[in-house]
């Protein structure tokens, strides 16, 4: 029974390193969680107003020529992957890897007119196994993503699609919603979709005067803008893993908490057995000697 004990509690001592652990983790991925908040907050006011422009053009009948606005044929279609480089984030990254394979089934693709491109360690190495055509990766996105770090994502994803890797390009990525919520989105945004694009309410415009002509500022306005919507999917995306992963840090918590609180019951029961078996033995050993 001195061993069942001692096993016992070795297990509620390693018990609660780990919820140590598991709560640093958690409090970690929460003030991660404030930071990139904040960070978001400050782009989408340059999202917007970006947005708002190109929407202006698009309602004043502007267009230009380009790749960007060009509906060529699909052959290829390429898929922009987020997921995380790391583990410990609940169903973060399996709820995006089986949507992107729910539309390739949908859509009755293959690995011949798919093209994967990977931002994040588990999307790359899952695509890969499968056999996909993944023809760019980005491994160790920072915490908080910049732009400037984000730009060579951003710049290599546009250059292929210029050169005809791929002739559309859906972002798949999960949206942050809310601390214990965020859902799968799917946008499709090369080539750049200016029909039914709407300023944002109370937005005034004043009035124009071009230079050098409305189309060549276009030409100029459209990479800029899918940009920002590249890097605002990683950036909501981040936002999404780190409130996945302290959602998943708090459970483990509180499952160890727990299996801490049942190990100590089973502890005290089994040291009231022993108490008990040698009460008996010293009491039977007592009548004996009588």
């Amino acid at each position: 029974m001195a061993a069942s004990l001692q096993d016992i509690q070795r297990r509620i001592t390693s018990t609660r390193k780990t919820r140590q652990i598991t709560s640093a983790m958690q409090m970690v991925s929460t003030a991660k969680l404030s930071q990139i908040n904040r960070a978001g907050g400050s782009f989408d006011h340059y999202a917007k107003n970006l947005h708002n422009v190109v929407a202006h053009l698009s309602n004043a009948g502007i267009s230009g020529a380009g790749s960007m606005l060009e509906q060529r044929p699909v052959k290829k279609i390429g898929y922009l992957v987020i997921t995380s480089d790391r583990g410990l984030v609940g169903g973060y990254n399996s709820q995006v890897m089986k949507a992107v394979m729910q539309e390739i089934t949908d859509k009755e693709l293959t690995a011949d007119n798919v093209v994967i491109l990977a931002v994040g360690s588990n999307g790359a190495d899952f695509f890969k196994k499968r056999g996909f055509n993944v023809a760019y990766e980005y491994r160790g996105v920072t915490d908080i993503p910049t732009f400037d770090e984000v730009k060579d994502i951003v710049k290599t994803v546009t250059t292929m699609y210029d050169n005809e890797v791929f002739d559309e390009l859906t972002v798949m990525y999960n949206h942050y919603v809310s601390r214990i919520t965020n859902e799968f989105r799917a946008e499709k945004m090369l080539p750049v979709q200016t029909e039914g694009l709407t300023v944002e309410e109370g937005t005034v415009f004043p009035e124009y005067e071009f230079e050098p002509s409305p189309e060549s500022i276009l030409a100029v306005v459209l990479p800029q803008y899918a940009e920002s919507l590249i890097f605002g999917a990683i950036l909501d995306a981040k936002t999404a893993e780190h409130a996945a992963s302290a959602n998943a840090m708090s459970s483990a918590t509180d499952n160890a908490k727990e299996l801490i609180d049942s190990l100590n019951l089973q502890f005290n029961r089994a040291r009231q057995s022993a108490i008990t078996t040698e009460i008996t033995e010293i009491t039977g050993g007592m009548a004996a000697l009588d």
